[in-house]
């Protein structure tokens, strides 16, 4: 009998098809409405605690998250209960850098702005004026394969001053990028702040009031990492007073934003919805990475990236 695995959502119907070659696919309705379920396909939205884990039952296997954030994944209870949490995060890598790398540029150089003025037909050229970035320094936060890409983006076709920090590293080996290990110098020192972390208990308000006061009045901030890492209300009040000049936000704070959240209103600011990921190459890694990392699970293979190590093989292998 082949293995049960449940989508949150729907897939592409080629990797579909890959995958019903070796196991029954349900796609989307209540998965405890289901049994013996192997392995879940889910989003950001679903809190894949204990208690859900619980409500599968010892039939299941494997939680895996598209892209590389499991941050609504109890990972200690999947670990406790031999579920291994998969992600895929090669396939984002190259879109979520490209989008960080277009808000920075888009804040910097007022285009939404502008484009908001022409379409109600004003032509404002002076109340427009951007920033040239080159020579200017970008403080990266967080140096895994997104933050890296940037920082080579940036330091080698903007020609900016690159200083990089990762709470999590001491050290980095990266051409034209300076690495420090002092998060308060490199507040201090950027003109740009770019962030990719993720979301932990130790990265959750990272950038707080203390941190943006910190930052040169007149930078600027970017965040395609995760909402919470940024304090949103300190954010909000660093762009009313001017302290910051503006800034490029994919991710929010709570997700999706309240319809009143003063960031998307502002000029200053230019706000996307949690899309960075959302390209063609980018959304078909991801589908096609979960697919072969299935087929190697049910196949008795281990997968390249189980987040939880120990919890491979498996309470079922």
């Amino acid at each position: 009998m082949q293995p049960l695995i449940w989508y949150e959502f729907t897939t592409d119907e080629a990797n579909r098809k890959r995958l019903e070659a070796h196991a029954q696919v349900v796609c989307g309705g209540s998965v405890t409405d289901l049994n013996n379920v192997f392995a879940v396909v889910i989003g950001s939205i679903i809190d894949a605690n204990g208690d859900f884990m619980d409500r599968l039952g010892p039939s299941l296997r494997a939680i895996v998250r598209p892209g590389i954030g499991v941050d609504n994944v109890d990972l200690a209870a999947a670990t406790q209960r031999g579920i291994m949490v998969i992600n895929t995060p090669d396939a984002p890598t190259e879109s979520t850098a490209e989008h960080a790398v277009a808000l920075l540029m888009a804040v910097a150089k007022r285009v939404v702005t502008g484009s908001r003025f022409m379409q109600n037909n004003d032509f404002p050229r002076t109340e427009l004026f951007g920033t040239e970035v080159r020579d200017r320094v970008l403080g990266v936060i967080g140096c895994g394969r997104i933050g890296r890409r940037v920082a080579e983006i940036c330091a080698l076709g903007f020609k900016m001053k690159v200083v990089a920090y990762d709470p999590f590293l001491t050290n980095l080996e990266l051409p034209s990028v300076e690495f420090t290990n002092d998060l308060n110098d490199l507040l201090e020192r950027a003109d740009f702040l770019t962030l990719h972390i993720p979301l932990t208990p130790e990265t959750h308000h990272l950038i707080g009031e203390a941190q943006i006061r910190r930052m040169q009045r007149g930078s600027y901030l970017i965040n395609a990492a995760r909402g919470p890492v940024v304090d949103e209300q300190a954010l909000i009040r660093a762009l009313q007073d001017g302290h910051l000049a503006g800034a490029g936000i994919d991710v929010f704070d709570p997700e999706p934003p309240t319809g009143d959240n003063p960031l998307l209103f502002m000029n200053n600011v230019v706000c996307t919805p949690h899309v960075a990921s959302y390209t063609d190459r980018g959304q078909g890694a991801m589908r096609s990475g979960v697919v072969d990392q299935l087929i190697q699970l049910i196949q008795n293979q281990r997968p390249p990236f189980i987040v939880n190590a120990q919890a491979w093989p498996g309470r079922m292998a």
